[in-house]
């Protein structure tokens, strides 16, 4: 069963509350672009006011979509079909401590 993230960025934030380091990231922008020169897909979370750049790299998306192929087109689809699975595993690296940039690699699928 696939939950809707705003339930699980809830269930991260009853997880980390009280820790001192509650970090919620959102999704609103629908925008993404597939970056060439690191092969994966790129898009961008806000926590609050501060944004935040994401990419899940080909091979992250292979483990999704097994048989994936490498073309850009591909992997984009990949992405748009699978959007709500890969915001959730997002905002599990997220939560792990903030940094300008998150990858997402196939160990976090």
């Amino acid at each position: 069963m696939v939950r809707p993230v705003s339930v699980l960025l809830h269930a991260l934030d009853e997880a980390t509350a009280g820790k001192g380091n509650c970090m919620t990231v959102n999704f609103p922008n629908a925008s993404r672009s597939y970056d060439a020169t690191r092969k994966g897909v790129r898009f961008w979370g806000y926590d609050r006011s501060m944004e935040a750049s994401f990419l899940v790299t080909a091979d992250a998306l292979k483990r999704i979509v097994p048989g994936l192929r490498s073309e850009a087109a591909d992997l984009l689809r990949a992405f748009d079909s699978n959007r709500e699975r890969i915001h959730a595993i997002a905002a599990k690296v997220y939560s792990r401590g903030r940094r300008g940039s998150y990858d997402l690699i196939a160990a976090d699928v």
